[in-house]
């Protein structure tokens, strides 16, 4: 994969446009540490190129990497293309999925929106690594773009990090963040913040690395600390440095509190990239724009409220709604076709027609040949008519005192069974009398009292046979069962 060295120095043309296509086939895995380079000044027509530079909806740019690609190999190819890059966090599958179709590059998750949706609880350290991780993973199986996990302070010693990353490998994370706090942990910008001293912090990040390395992996290692509030600035800048000298691969120091402190914590350790968290609704780090966030020297830019914040306001309005007897206002409610779109029902059901069982491919099981031209002359077999099991085909005489005039035995039913393929497998007229025999013929019929309902069924003298359905449903198979009055 091209160093970002490599890629500043190719036409502006091939590397500044998100829609680029810089994916290679076949290209090699990441090595394990992104290229540490010092960014170049930046050039004069900035002003012209930043918001093609910055912008995440792009079609040709989002979405998943290249074939055989790990998660995190397609993260490095992002951290290594030049820009500020935006990644929202998600939550859950829903979320994510969301996050990829308006067509960022990658996406965050947030422990602080997780607490909130699958617990309803702050966070403050009362979600556990195995809600974490099972979470993480219905995420990173509902988008392709590269998912980096909030993974805490590793939930535990430096053995408990090594585990923690190796489960987040195997939840198919492009990346993670570990914090330097104790346990139980806080929101970044919420009050009682602690963190542990400097060489256990380290050895969580040598921790991690070793696991990665262990595993194989390439993840990501975003290297977090929250001393700037729990103890001062400087104590920060340091920690950073010392994230950095222990290989981590992207910096973060949560909750700064000006533009020149994030200037500060930008200029430590140049060739690594820094991640910004603009938590949004009054945290205590300034709100930037990306290009903003670009000049002073960010990388990678998360912005870990607005999806679970405006779902929170977003149903509060629609329950105010509801409760006072009205629906939630078009505006603010997608169509029906719109929501399944997003969710994938019209996909669904083409791919399902490819694994419809048609008669030629289900011929096994009925003994009919299986062959081309069998399955041609079924197909074009016109519709056959329905079918008229007579009266006389029963001995009247052995039926006491029923004849085909008196009673149930003057009622006609039409049975219909078609294929959950379209195709009409039954389409015949019977004696009301052979429901009996019929249901014991027919599974499909077992169990519904089908008598009684024709019984009770009332009769109409001007139209005996007045077309009431008796039964509509489908059988296990797929099959749809109608009995009506014929």
């Amino acid at each position: 994969m091209a160093c970002y060295a490599a890629l500043l120095h190719q036409p502006l043309a091939s590397t500044l446009s998100p829609c680029s296509s810089s994916r290679r086939a076949g290209a090699t895995r990441a090595s394990p540490r992104l290229q540490r380079v010092a960014t170049p000044p930046l050039a004069s027509a900035r002003g012209a190129l930043a918001r093609v530079r910055i912008s995440p909806r792009c079609a040709a740019s989002a979405g998943a990497g290249a074939p055989g690609e790990s998660p995190a190999a397609a993260l490095r190819r992002v951290l290594e293309t030049p820009g500020a890059h935006q990644a929202p966090a998600c939550y859950d599958a829903l979320s994510a999925r969301l996050v990829e179709r308006a067509g960022f590059r990658a996406c965050f998750t947030s422990g602080f929106s997780i607490s909130a949706a699958r617990l309803g609880l702050p966070d403050v350290g009362l979600i556990s690594y195995g809600e974490m991780i099972d979470q993480g993973r219905l995420i990173t199986e509902a988008a392709s773009i590269p998912v980096i996990g909030d993974a805490d302070n590793g939930y535990g010693n430096a053995m408990n990090v090594k585990r923690t990353v190796k489960g987040y490998i195997n939840a198919s994370f492009a990346g993670m963040i570990l914090e330097d706090q104790v346990s139980p942990k806080a929101c970044g910008h919420t009050q009682g913040r602690k963190v542990v001293s400097r060489e256990e912090a380290i050895m969580r990040i040598k921790a991690a690395v070793d696991a990665r390395n262990e595993s194989g992996s390439d993840i990501v290692i975003v290297a977090r600390t929250d001393s700037r509030q729990a103890l001062s600035l400087d104590e920060a800048l340091w920690r950073v440095r010392a994230f950095a000298d222990a290989g981590a691969d992207v910096l973060f120091i949560d909750a700064l509190a000006s533009r020149e402190e994030m200037k500060a914590f930008c200029a430590i350790a140049p060739g690594v990239p820094k991640m910004a968290n603009m938590l949004e609704g009054g945290g205590k780090t300034p709100i930037l724009s990306p290009v903003e966030l670009e000049e002073i020297g960010y990388k990678i830019i998360a912005y870990p409220l607005s999806l679970i914040g405006v779902s929170m306001r977003a149903m509060e309005d629609a329950l105010i709604a509801i409760k006072g007897g009205r629906i939630p206002p078009p505006s603010s409610l997608p169509s029906f076709e719109e929501i399944k779109d997003t969710l994938g029902f019209n996909h669904y059901y083409e791919e399902e027609n490819r694994y419809v069982a048609t008669p030629a491919q289900s011929s096994y099981r009925t003994g009919e040949p299986s062959n081309p031209g069998y399955a041609r002359s079924t197909a074009e077999k016109p519709q056959e008519p329905v079918i008229d099991i007579l009266p006389q085909l029963y001995d009247i005489g052995s039926s006491g005192s029923r004849g085909p005039s008196t009673g149930i035995w003057s009622r006609t039913l039409r049975l219909k069974i078609t294929g959950r393929d379209g195709i009409q497998k039954i389409d015949a007229r019977i004696p009301a009398g052979f429901l009996e025999g019929m249901t014991r013929i027919i599974p499909g019929l077992a169990g519904a009292n089908i008598m009684e309902r024709l019984r009770n069924a009332p009769i109409d003298a001007d139209n005996p046979q007045n077309g009431q359905i008796l039964l509509d449903f489908e059988d296990a198979m797929g099959d749809r069962i109608q009995v009506f009055i014929a």
